[in-house]
Formats: C-alpha cells, sequence, structure tokens
C-alpha cells in the first residue's frame, strides 16, 4: 500500500472512493435520497477544489495496482477558532480496503502534517451510528461534544471528538 499527498489528477479516484464509501458506511444513518443522489461527476469537482485549496492537505492510499482505495485529508476548518488546532475533516475507505491497517496508515500521515504545521489539538466529527468513532477512540479521541445536525429532513446526531496531544498519534 503507498500512502501519499493527493495531486490535481487524483480527484477523479477520491471522488470514485467518496461516493463509493458513503454509500456502504451511511447505509442506513443517511437518508437514502442524499446517498442516491452522490454524483462521481460532483464529487470529482469538489476534490479538485480541495486538492488546490491553501490549507487543506489531502492523502490518498494506493493499492499495487496504482488505484486509489482510500483518501484523507485535513486541514482547519473556518469554525475552528482555537488556537494551534486543526481538523481531521474526512478518512474513507472503500469497504474491501476497511480493517486492514490502511485508515490507520492515513491518520498517521494526517497527524504528521498537523505536527508540521505547529497544531497540538486535533478535532474530527463524526455521525453517532457511524462505527469510525471507535476508530478514533481507539486512537485517543475523546468525546467532548454531541450535537444534532439535519440532512434531508432527517435529525442527526453528530460527535465531536478531539485529541489533545497530536505527537501521541504520531508515534
Amino acid at each position: 500500500m503507498n500512502i501519499r499527498k493527493a495531486e490535481i489528477d487524483d480527484a477523479k479516484g477520491i471522488a470514485r472512493v467518496h461516493v463509493d464509501s458513503w454509500r456502504t458506511t451511511y447505509k442506513g444513518i443517511i437518508p437514502d435520497k442524499v446517498l442516491s443522489g452522490l454524483s462521481y461527476g460532483q464529487r470529482t469537482e469538489l476534490w479538485q477544489r480541495n486538492i488546490l485549496r491553501d490549507g487543506n492537505y489531502v492523502f490518498v492510499a494506493e493499492n499495487e495496482q496504482k488505484e486509489i482505495v482510500g483518501f484523507a485529508d485535513c486541514g482547519r476548518r473556518d469554525t475552528n477558532k482555537i488556537k494551534d488546532s486543526g481538523d481531521l475533516t474526512s478518512i474513507y475507505l472503500l469497504e474491501d480496503y476497511q480493517g486492514v491497517g490502511i485508515g490507520k496508515q492515513l491518520m498517521k500521515r494526517l497527524f504528521k502534517q498537523f505536527e508540521k504545521l505547529g497544531y497540538n489539538r486535533v478535532f474530527v466529527e463524526v455521525l453517532k451510528d457511524n462505527k469510525t468513532q471507535f476508530f478514533y477512540e481507539h486512537y485517543g479521541a475523546i468525546l467532548i461534544k454531541a450535537e444534532v445536525i439535519k440532512m434531508a429532513g432527517a435529525e442527526l446526531e453528530l460527535f465531536i471528538y478531539e485529541w489533545e496531544d497530536v505527537r501521541s498519534v504520531v508515534i
């Protein structure tokens, strides 16, 4: 498995992972109309912008055939006003590649980026029924807040986790 910084030409592969992983990860969590409305084309455009956006860092995981099977990104949300902190905004893998250590490799890469940026604290948002919350907890994230958000008419509970020491994950 190869983990590397994303390039603009990776946007289409990232979009495929984004759409396909959302459809498996969020089935039964996010309203079906949201999942069925996901578009590879729209997500490709989104990831082209994300890759080029200053202060956003995107990494991909490639299999032996050089196909993108996962991605992660981080930076600092506009709403984050806490000094020396950043946000882990996503880690997604195709279902067949989950549970084999790729997510851990991607997360460590993000935390090395946070360390380079001088961030001490990191936040991540996770929907309540997304099993990824247990992945983050395993690596030391602490639940600090829960709030209700609305999506396509549904109310979903969003958990906000925090790591207080970036170095604890990078080790």
